[in-house]
């Protein structure tokens, strides 16, 4: 308690606020700094450069203490937040030349990577979402806000498809009951930045309440949301805690949208890793999103990555997507110019979310009105058009034209940054605000005119205005024009040869001009106020222009792409038929060295006499290209996109389940087959006639005779199964392809090759047939192995095939094969003294002859020597 008493005023003041936010990095302003102090000011400096110093307290106890200048907030916030920081900023609540006492201060804004509004801290072409999760018993609710542009969505389900959200859309920070900490960690990993709260704030009746009251409406029924449990739950918290971080407004969070499970084409998060839709595994490694993402505005490109986790299955809105690509296709001069116009917006979504926290700057206040001049062309041809979902989308615009004429007609040209630089209101705006910048500007000229008036008027041709501190602006007369003052003067000082008065006037205008810079900026900023409060009403307006936009520039995007990249429209049905011309894998092909061109491959799967498609042939033949392929088109197809294919007839498809490849999950403490199984059978559990499932290499992770065995099943359950998913299996064991004789609607197909003297040249085309062998001696041999390791890889494979026999069921196959290896002879390496050509005794020779015998030391002969005797042992 001693050292309380020794604290000054201010550090006891810092001590009361960083109480308030004790898990939090608190920026404390002084004067012209933002000071950190204790355990904060060790974090700032470690994280952020700057100099750790100690502050003396007036007693024996001192603390650490490091800082920055208030200007260079942006620069050192986002370091901070990006470092996993909450960062409260507490700011002077007062001026300080007007403070009694200590200045008041208080915490003005609460960051976390979850709640950011700093662009430095945003990435344009991702949203940063902040989640709530709420666990039950039975299901599982999740609320999605992205403050950054006020779109706010909500789901319930089953942990899969909570688990799917969270991949899919990847928060910045997701929040839940303290008390579900471990459950969350179990199920969803630690991948996630979290923040645990109270769970009293997990209450329906408390959500519901902060619902009403934010929307300011009776019900949730018009948001569709109002049967979501477990979502609204998920919603009130988020509300709840962005009100805790200081973030009370959120005129822009105008409405919630439900995201339901039934809406979109299921895929799990191993199936969008698989695919590699919006990453790969490889570090600079190319995906799906970045070959199609040719987006002109960030809007466009977040929305893409939407479409692209949550594909539609409403095939009526899908083909509304595919015949407005096709339009623009064809209408080249509508889509440049609607392209054009939407380039030159901007980020509005993310512009109008600065309007209630009034961070908006007046160069993007005119940003946005020159935004809503080009929404306003938007529409016009939008309604011009003969595409009815593009007149649809023209009619749903609002250009706003009071508001947008009304900043145009009263911010300037070119305005400042910030406000506080002055000149942002144009002239002839306001009459007073006219008048103090002429009086500030034109100063002289005025002082000017009252000398000339007044010499005229009283025939003093010497007279002079001066100015001193002491009593501002006044007349100087010399002693000989001394008596022509007149009356209305007052004076004020006599010098040895002159007197000095002031006028009425001139005092008038002295406190004009000395208090015209404040008021110029006082006037301004009212100005600019009542602006943003008018804008304040079409947030909800430019929001749906933002969201329109963002459509449209990404099915412009899709029309350019099938254009560039050689798309064809895909023709959905409600069919269970999958046929592709000429297919092709969209990210491969445009990462092919130049003049290569891609190995196009049919596809065809039919639940009635081709439902199942065993793959074989050699590695690197490029199996697991064609599987991937054809998950990508049908994926492409349901989000209304051409596909790379001479044709494309896709059924409209439920599910797209891939196991591709084999990864441990070491850190989990899984095995690659742990994981292949988990894997594979989240996809049994969740098949239906409409699914596409895609295995590649299932098994491999264990022992050959396992992998046979289980893989072997795999095929007979789906076969047999009553929903007849369609499934493409690729495979390195070819025992599989005794099936197609056992069961009618599997078929064999390999990918072809050819052999040039050695060497194996991939055709990479589809031919039907099974493989009967995987080259995999000529990969090793491709990828440098020692010539002697692949003499000895042939032998072995010559001994195995030649005690195969071919005509016995492949039950019998694998336990004949198991013998086999069993009595597989080893490399014989007995020297025999009459077979001076044996591998062991060039290996001795070589031995001795690298050996450098006037530098051995007695021992090391011995040594040597005893490794020459085990070599021929």
């Amino acid at each position: 308690m001693a050292k309380v008493a020794t604290d000054t005023p201010l550090m006891q003041q810092h001590r009361a606020i960083k109480q308030k936010y004790p898990d939090a990095i608190l920026l404390f302003r002084v004067g012209d700094f933002y000071e950190t102090f204790g355990e904060d000011a060790i974090k700032a400096s470690q994280v952020l450069g700057i100099t750790l110093t100690k502050r003396n307290n007036g007693a024996a106890s001192s603390s650490e203490l490091a800082g920055f200048p208030h200007h260079a907030l942006d620069t050192y916030l986002h370091k901070l937040v990006k470092a996993g920081y909450r960062v409260a900023i507490c700011d002077q609540l007062e001026d300080p030349k007007q403070a009694k006492g200590i200045v008041k201060r208080g915490v003005t804004e609460m960051v976390t990577p979850g709640v950011a509004t700093n662009d430095k801290l945003l990435e344009h072409n991702s949203n940063n979402f902040l989640a709530g999760v709420h666990f039950t018993e039975n299901k599982l609710g999740i609320a999605l806000l992205d403050i950054s542009t006020g779109e706010f969505f909500a789901a319930e389900g089953d942990t899969e498809y909570i688990d799917k959200l969270l991949q899919s859309l990847k928060p910045a920070e997701v929040i839940f009951q303290r008390s579900s900490q471990k459950y969350f960690k179990e199920t969803f990993g630690t991948r996630f930045y979290t923040y645990t709260l109270e769970s009293w704030i997990f209450d329906e009746a408390f959500a519901t309440e902060l619902l009403l009251k934010h929307f300011q409406t009776h019900s949730l029924k018009g948001f569709g949301v109002e049967n979501m449990h477990c979502g609204i739950v998920a919603a009130g918290a988020v509300l709840h805690y962005l009100k805790e971080t200081e973030h009370p407004n959120l005129q822009h969070v105008t409405t919630i949208q439900r995201i339901e499970r039934d809406d979109h084409l299921w895929m799990d998060r191993f199936t969008i890793r698989n695919l590699e839709l919006l990453n790969s595994g490889a570090e600079q490694g190319n995906n799906l999103l970045k070959v199609l993402d040719n987006t002109v505005s960030p809007m466009g490109a977040r929305l893409l990555k939407r479409w692209m986790v949550l594909p539609l299955l409403d095939i009526k809105k899908i083909n509304e997507r595919l015949d407005l690509v096709e339009y623009f296709i064809k209408e080249t001069d509508i889509r440049k110019n609607i392209q054009h116009l939407i380039k030159q917006c901007g980020d509005v979504e993310r512009l109008v979310s600065k309007i209630p926290v009034k961070k908006i700057n007046p160069r993007e206040v005119l940003h946005l009105a020159k935004g809503l001049q080009q929404t306003d062309q938007v529409k016009q041809i939008c309604t011009a058009s003969n595409n009815e979902y593009l007149k649809r989308l023209g009619d749903a615009l609002n250009p706003c034209t009071y508001i947008s004429n009304k900043i145009i007609n009263e911010i300037v040209e070119a305005p400042p940054v910030a406000l506080n630089k002055g000149s942002v209101i144009k002239n002839g705006v306001h009459a007073e605000l006219d008048m103090l910048r002429n009086i500030s500007s034109g100063g002289k000229e005025y002082l000017l005119e009252i000398q000339q008036k007044e010499a005229e008027r009283t025939g003093i041709t010497t007279l002079k205005i001066g100015f001193n501190n002491v009593f501002g602006y006044f007349l100087e007369v010399t002693n000989s024009h001394k008596q022509k003052a007149p009356a209305d003067w007052i004076r004020k000082q006599t010098l040895a040869n002159a007197e000095r008065y002031i006028t009425p006037e001139l005092k008038e205008y002295e406190e004009k001009i000395t208090g015209a810079e404040d008021k110029i900026s006082a006037i301004e900023s009212e100005l600019y106020d009542k602006l943003l409060i008018e804008l304040q009403d079409y947030i909800a307006s430019i929001q749906v222009n933002g969201n329109i936009l963002a459509i449209l520039d990404c099915i412009i995007c899709f029309a350019e792409n099938a254009l560039h990249f050689n798309y064809k429209k895909p023709d959905l049905h409600e069919g269970v038929k999958l046929n592709v011309k000429d297919c092709r894998h969209p990210v491969i092909e445009r990462n092919l060295p130049v003049g290569e061109h891609y190995i196009a491959n049919d596809i065809l799967l039919n639940p009635q006499e081709q439902q199942i498609i065993i793959l074989t042939g050699p590695n690197m033949s490029g199996k697991s290209a064609i599987l991937r392929q054809t998950a990508l088109i049908t994926l492409m197809a349901h989000m209304g996109s051409f596909v790379p294919a001479s044709s494309a007839y896709v059924p409209i498809t439920d599910k797209i389940f891939t196991r591709v490849g084999a990864s441990d999950n070491l850190s989990g403490g899984e095995s690659t087959f742990m994981v292949e199984m988990n894997e594979t059978a989240s996809i049994i559990n969740n098949i239906s006639a409409r699914s596409l499932i895609l295995l590649d290499e299932i098994g491999r992770g264990t022992s050959t005779y396992d992998g046979i065995s289980i893989a072997w099943s795999i095929v007979e359950f789906l076969h047999a199964s009553n929903a007849k998913p369609k499934t493409l299996f690729a495979t390195h064991y070819h025992e599989l392809n005794e099936l197609e004789n056992k069961l009618p609607q599997v078929k064999n197909y390999h990918v072809t090759n050819k052999e040039v003297g050695n060497k194996i040249i991939f055709l990479r085309k589809l031919a039907p047939g099974g493989s009967t062998h995987s080259f995999g001696i000529h990969v090793a041999k491709m990828a440098g192995m020692p010539p002697a390791l692949i003499e000895r890889a042939n032998e072995i494979l010559a001994q195995l095939e030649e005690k195969h026999v071919d005509d016995e069921p492949t039950t019998h196959k694998v336990r004949k094969t198991e013998d086999n290896v069993k009595r597989l002879s080893t490399t014989k390496m007995q020297l025999s003294i009459f077979d001076a050509h044996s591998q062991t005794f060039a290996d001795i020779r070589t031995v001795l002859e690298n050996m450098d015998i006037n530098r051995l030391t007695p021992v090391e002969a011995l040594m040597k020597l005893n490794d020459i005797k085990k070599m021929i042992q």
